[in-house]
């Protein structure tokens, strides 16, 4: 059965298509696939920028101060050693002192412990150094000394001062004095190790005096 032709249907009101709704669609798609651009940082505030720019300022001072204020303090202990030294080398006789440490072990002169009257003087030039040691001790501790330098009682000869008139006249040591038990031994190394003239005053055996001179060549 043939349908009788029907007049095609109005759209009704309200469902008009609006003018423009697909360019739209479209753009709002295109713009979803383009590239975000990106964020720029935010500004650092005023606050920690001048907090950090001091944080540098302080490490550079340190880099900085800290090695020169080193330099500092080791030229003046390096002056303050040499004025000591200076004034040391210009002394004139014995120094009513214990020779430090060092001297003791550079001269290989071990003073015994409880040692009484204990001086010294040092002589250096380009060529020899030397070391003048004088100290009163016990019989125990002269042979602990003649032990710790290589040699012994045994060693002492009778009536010999092995110390040079020279070296005596330098610290105003007399060897000359009558009626003194004079012993005396020379104990030789070989350079750069000091030789050592050693004289031994007996004259009273429970309190020997020990006479020393210690010479180096570095």
């Amino acid at each position: 059965m043939t349908l009788p032709h029907q007049p095609p249907t109005a759209p009704s009101p309200g469902r008009l298509p609006e003018p423009g709704l697909h360019a739209e669609s479209g753009l709002h798609a295109e713009s979803a696939r383009l590239p975000e651009s990106p964020r720029l940082p935010a500004p650092e505030p005023h606050r920690r920028m001048i907090l950090r720019r001091l944080l540098t300022l302080v490490i550079i001072v340190l880099l900085i101060g800290i090695p020169a204020g080193y330099l500092v303090v080791s030229a003046e202990q390096s002056r303050a050693s040499g004025r000591d030294k200076e004034a040391e080398s210009s002394a004139t006789g014995l120094r009513d002192f214990w020779p430090s440490l060092m001297k003791r072990r550079v001269f290989e002169v071990p003073i015994p412990a409880g040692s009484a009257h204990v001086a010294y003087y040092e002589t250096s030039n380009w060529k020899t150094s030397r070391l003048y040691v004088q100290f009163s001790t016990t019989p125990e501790g002269l042979d602990a000394f003649l032990k710790d330098v290589g040699t012994d009682s045994g060693e002492l000869a009778d009536g010999e001062v092995t110390i040079s008139d020279r070296d005596a006249a330098t610290v105003g040591w007399d060897f000359d004095v009558p009626d003194h038990d004079w012993r005396g031994t020379t104990h030789r190394q070989q350079d750069p190790r000091p030789t050592r003239d050693i004289t031994v005053d007996l004259t009273e055996p429970q309190r020997p005096w020990v006479y020393v001179v210690s010479t180096t060549n570095p």
